[in-house]
């Protein structure tokens, strides 16, 4: 095999080569991470024959561990959306926080809603909320607009079972420890939250939006009408709050001390706590939230969701099947020595994070890249404890989310949703994901500095 500063220059190429492919040529980040790792491969001098076996069993070991639990995911993000419960679940923090904290309650149903349902859909969904809220308190449009896009986007790339963070915890072998990936993940992006909130409420003060002017459409209530009657609020935060509940359970029953003992308590919250089941019980309450069993809800919602994991899943497996080459060369080893003179330790995964983000647009492939890229130097930057990969995740969700701009989808819809035009888009929203993205490094910086 190749070796010496000759495997630098073909992870730095086969990186290039994502970032272009991805973001200037178009092509779908699932043929770009497999090109990527046939080129490291073959690059690098592996043995021919070995090739396509360490893809294979890179693309389908990732997925042996997350598969299910991302699919099950993504269906309870759809019937959630479909049914009207993320209404509902504005509504409840809504009563709870309050009418005269209307930027507070935004980043607060953001936040939750975003947990099971991607952060673009959330928006869109929470959209006449926002606007209504807005009029109904005279409260600034712009404020509303990134208190929500900020409260989205902080559980979007930091809180499992987002298929993000999922991805990245199952490239660093956190599969058996996800419950403390959740349990960290709520911890550090409870203040990434409140840092977006209190940028909203400055660029509040500072821009407008064409909603700052406009009148109301529709009405709140009216674009309530169309979900018919909203289930209630056990029904609506069940399918979210109980697999979380039941990993975290898991995880503390399986610490080192047995705190419940090994007999049958353990047995059923170890069963429980396990992601796939808890998912999949998370799955069952959500079939209560089907207005009807029918062919259209049972058959056609489901299968949306099964759709939209899909392409999700084929980019994680794809970067599984990168990293598996990455290990499978000398290119891990050599970078990490080389690294260990520059004592980056938890910012580099930050740093490669945000370069994909900002470069390619998308926070889902830049976590499954960095992850997959970071993997093999876990040892040589001494984040090799299952609290040092946990941190890990949670520094390239921080990187994932530095930051949103024009190539980001998510970008466009927080704009043309909330009547900015991109000057105002880029110094709002742009400059809020940037502020979230470094506050939640320096707090994982410290969390490392502490705990690792």
């Amino acid at each position: 095999m190749v070796q010496g500063p000759m495997l630098i220059v073909i992870l730095v190429v086969g990186i290039a080569f994502i970032v272009l492919a991805t973001s200037k040529w178009k092509l779908h980040p699932f043929i770009s991470l497999l090109i990527a790792a046939y080129g490291i491969a073959f690059a690098a001098g592996m043995p021919v024959l070995e090739i396509g076996k360490t893809i294979r069993e890179g693309f389908g070991g990732i997925l042996a561990y997350i598969g299910i639990v991302i699919i099950l995911g993504t269906i309870i993000g759809t019937i959630l959306e479909k049914s009207g419960a993320a209404i509902t679940m504005a509504d409840t923090v809504l009563k709870v926080v309050g009418e005269k904290r209307p930027g507070l309650a935004m980043s607060i149903i953001g936040y939750i809603v975003s947990i099971p349902v991607f952060c673009d859909s959330g928006y869109v969904i929470l959209s006449s909320l926002k606007k209504s809220l807005a009029k109904r308190t005279k409260t600034s449009a712009v404020m509303m607009s990134v208190a929500l896009a900020t409260g989205l986007y902080a559980t979007h790339t930091l809180v499992p079972p987002t298929p993000g963070p999922i991805a990245a915890a199952g490239n660093l072998g956190l599969e058996n420890n996800l419950g403390l990936v959740i349990l960290v993940g709520i911890l550090v992006s409870i203040p990434t939250m409140l840092a977006g909130y209190f940028w909203a409420k400055y660029a509040g003060r500072k821009y407008t939006s064409k909603e700052d002017f406009e009148e109301l459409a529709v009405t709140y209530d009216e674009a309530k009408q169309k979900y018919g009657t909203l289930p209630g609020p056990w029904k609506a935060f069940a399918p979210i709050l109980v697999p979380i509940i039941l990993i975290a359970l898991g995880s503390i029953v399986n610490f080192p001390t047995k705190p419940l003992g090994e007999g049958t308590l353990f047995v059923i919250l170890s069963f429980l706590g396990k992601p796939v089941n808890a998912l999949f019980i998370g799955f069952i309450f959500s079939l209560f939230l089907l207005p009807k069993w029918n062919e259209e809800t049972l058959s056609g919602w489901i299968g949306e969701g099964l759709k939209n994991s899909a392409i999700i899943i084929m980019v994680t497996g794809a970067g599984g099947a990168l990293g598996a080459v990455l290990k499978s060369t000398p290119i891990g080893d050599y970078l990490g020595s080389t690294l260990t003179t520059f004592h980056m330790g938890i910012f580099l995964p930050f740093i490669v994070a945000a370069a994909l983000k900002s470069a390619q647009g998308s926070s889902t492939v830049a976590l499954v890249t960095t992850s997959a890229l970071v993997a093999p130097l876990m040892g040589v930057l001494g984040l090799d404890s299952t609290m040092g990969g946990v941190l890990t995740v949670m520094a390239i969700g921080a990187g994932a989310m530095t930051v949103s701009h024009a190539n980001d989808s998510f970008f466009w819809v927080v704009a043309e949703f909330s009547g900015m035009d991109v000057s105002t888009a880029y110094k709002s929203q742009t400059v809020a994901t940037l502020i979230q993205g470094l506050v939640t490094i320096v707090i994982v910086g410290i969390l490392a500095a502490i705990l690792v």
